[in-house]
């Protein structure tokens, strides 16, 4: 969580986000993996401060043991909170998201995401749901 606010998360990865979600960026040595594979083989992150706009996230994963396609969706808004690290990063504001950390949690989904800087998942949703047939939580 981010400070006292129940609503609201860092996000944060070392990061393969592409340079439109940014406010201003450089290229740098990827953190993580220059640890393992030295400097020279992990150039290539991109770091800055994701931008403060409305947003939706998906996790898309197979469910093995009922053999379906499943899916977690949410929408909020990234903020301006105070926030320095490394990496691509900002702030999420999520209503009920307490909640949906729960259903996260509960229903197994790891804790990567496709991310957008627009509120599209009532498209997503029916895209999903409707044409595909997929298992779609989508909290509003």
């Amino acid at each position: 969580n981010y400070g006292d606010d129940p609503n609201k998360m860092v996000l944060f990865h070392c990061s393969n986000l592409p340079k439109s979600f940014f406010k201003d960026t450089k290229m740098t040595i990827h953190p993580i993996i220059s640890d393992l594979k030295g400097d020279d083989q992990s150039f290539g992150a991109i770091q800055g401060r994701i931008k403060s706009k409305p947003c939706t996230l998906l996790r898309i994963e197979t469910d093995d043991v009922f053999g379906e396609i499943k899916a977690l969706l949410v929408e909020g808004n990234y903020t301006d909170d105070l926030l320095e690290t490394f990496g691509g990063y900002g702030v999420i504001e999520i209503p009920n998201l307490q909640d949906i950390l729960k259903t996260l949690c509960k229903e197994g989904f790891a804790h990567h995401v496709a991310a957008s800087l627009e509120k599209v998942g009532d498209s997503v949703f029916e895209a999903l749901s409707n044409y595909l047939g997929w298992n779609i939580i989508y909290p509003k």
